[in-house]
């Protein structure tokens, strides 16, 4: 007598749960640039390609091109960043939302603007970036931008905010969802401590409760 085989369990799909829309396959790796290349085409690829830092080309906030430097920083291929939202790289919906209004808001007057926020890799780890962006179509701001992306290399990163290096270091806690207890594990110091400054945060930014204080987190400079 033949045993029938089990069909296989389903197994998750990861693109749904990463947000994402599946790819079939990825996309053909391009040949390596040619160094010996002299017109401006060329070059210009050649400098996006080896570009030290992260750059995206985005269309109506979704991304159109990465650079590998962007690929090491969020964590993600370059495959699957391009054609998705940048959303990807937000910790919330919220967050990509207020980051959007106020950007749309602020280079309807100028091309280019900077801050920093709070961004998020592969996996859902969360870090500190400076972010730089110019739109190509000032009429409509989203339309066509060019991102830079920098991680600051910890709550010492300089800033120009009146933030304090605890004090960084305790917001990027609050964002991350933690207590003042379970902050105070993590750092060693007491809880109290952590309340002291999670009120000057709070007071620095304007914030009157935890959820006013990620949104001025995410959007202080």
């Amino acid at each position: 007598m033949v045993r029938r085989r089990r069909p296989p369990e389903p197994q998750p799909d990861l693109f749904v749960e990463a947000g994402l829309t599946p790819e079939p396959a990825p996309r053909p790796v391009p040949a390596p640039p040619d160094l010996t290349a002299s017109d401006d085409v060329s070059l210009s690829a050649l400098a996006f390609a080896e570009a030290p830092v992260a750059l995206l080309v985005l269309a109506n906030r979704r991304i159109l091109q990465a650079n590998p430097a962007a690929a090491a920083l969020f964590g993600w291929p370059r495959h699957l960043m391009q054609g998705q939202s940048v959303r990807m790289l937000y910790p919330s919906a919220f967050e990509f939302r207020t980051a959007g209004e106020r950007w749309l808001r602020l280079m309807r007057d100028r091309p280019s603007h900077e801050d920093e926020r709070v961004m998020q890799v592969r996996g859902g780890a969360m870090f500190w970036a400076r972010a730089r962006g110019r739109t190509l179509t000032p009429e409509r701001p989203f339309e066509l931008m060019v991102w830079t992306f920098e991680r600051l290399p910890g709550p010492e990163a300089p800033s120009d905010s009146n933030l304090t290096p605890r004090e960084r270091e305790i917001a990027l806690h609050v964002v991350e969802g933690r207590t003042a207890k379970q902050i105070a594990r993590l750092l060693g110091i007491s809880h109290r401590t952590v309340e002291v400054h999670r009120a000057g945060v709070m007071r620095k930014l304007g914030a009157r409760n935890v959820a006013e204080l990620v949104s001025r987190i995410v959007e202080s400079r």
